[in-house]
């Protein structure tokens, strides 16, 4: 993996926290965290929704050796691999929501577009524009002619 926040824990600590918290989001399908641990959840989860939508054996035991408990492998390879099929990614939404009370920390929840009981449902794409038709180079000089600002001729007298 390459670069992680350290939330102020120890690596085996963080390691695990974020395993579990992976593990609960897939099998609740949403979670309250702080802001900072939902930013590296949406990470971690959209790379296990990635494993589960190649479906390979090598796929299941990278996310066997991640995710806690062979219900939350099965429903990866199953009802998300099979909801996701047709997005390139963005599986993941946070929406920021509170500030806790005890420590003023931002909080946020983390959860999976798509789905039932949604807390805000999903923009549809923008339409692409659509493409221009390729000029040759003649033509694409005498149009950046006409638009361009005219030369200012510079005189020598006005230099002395």
């Amino acid at each position: 993996m390459t670069k992680f926040r350290k939330l102020n824990r120890p690596t085996g600590h963080r390691m695990s926290m974020l395993r579990t918290m992976v593990s609960q989001l897939v099998k609740h399908e949403r979670i309250e965290t702080t802001v900072a641990k939902a930013k590296e959840i949406r990470r971690l989860a959209d790379n296990m929704v990635q494993l589960g939508k190649e479906g390979s054996l090598a796929a299941a035991r990278r996310a066997g050796a991640f995710v806690r408990g062979d219900d939350v492998i099965h429903k990866l390879f199953t009802e998300l691999a099979h909801r996701y099929k047709d997005r390139a990614g963005g599986y993941t939404r946070m929406l920021r929501t509170r500030i806790r009370v005890g420590d003023a920390a931002p909080m946020a929840y983390i959860e999976f577009i798509d789905r039932e009981n949604e807390l805000r449902q999903s923009k549809p794409p923008t339409p692409q524009p659509p493409p221009r038709p390729a000029l040759d180079p003649w033509t694409r000089s005498r149009l950046s002619r006409q638009f361009a600002p005219p030369k200012e001729e510079k005189s020598s007298e006005s230099e002395m």
